[in-house]
């Protein structure tokens, strides 16, 4: 005769706890009945810091200024541009940088745009005004 098996056959009755974010920082008695930021502690944890995340961020920057800068020496073919009426004659590769570079402008610039329309938002919020 077979039964049903038990599905917590080969299971622990009592799975051990993961301890709460509580119980990893200690608490602050500034800070009496608030908790952690569950995002600072487990970056407490893994040990990422701001300095950690600006060496990867550098070391990304130079390796794409590497790759820029082969791909300028490896496109050196003159091109003739036309702009605005203007026309002259640059290497390729320095004609796609300065396009590159103008694209990013514009788009720091719009992004510029909208973080000072959203404080104005916030300050005429929080003033009422």
């Amino acid at each position: 005769m077979v039964s049903n098996p038990d599905p917590r056959d080969g299971f622990e009755q009592n799975p051990p706890s993961v301890p709460s974010v509580d119980a990893v920082v200690p608490p602050n008695p500034q800070t009496k009945g608030t908790r952690a930021d569950p995002a600072k502690v487990r970056r407490a944890e893994s040990g990422v810091t701001r300095a950690g995340l600006v060496w990867v961020a550098v070391v990304v920057g130079l390796i794409l200024l590497v790759v820029m800068i082969i791909f300028i020496l490896q496109n050196q073919q003159p091109v003739r541009v036309f702009f605005l009426g203007l026309d002259g004659t640059i290497a390729l590769g320095m004609a796609l940088l300065v396009a590159a570079v103008a694209g990013g402008l514009f788009v720091a610039a719009a992004g510029v745009a909208r973080v000072v329309q959203l404080r104005v938002r916030a300050y005429r919020t929080r003033h009422g005004s």
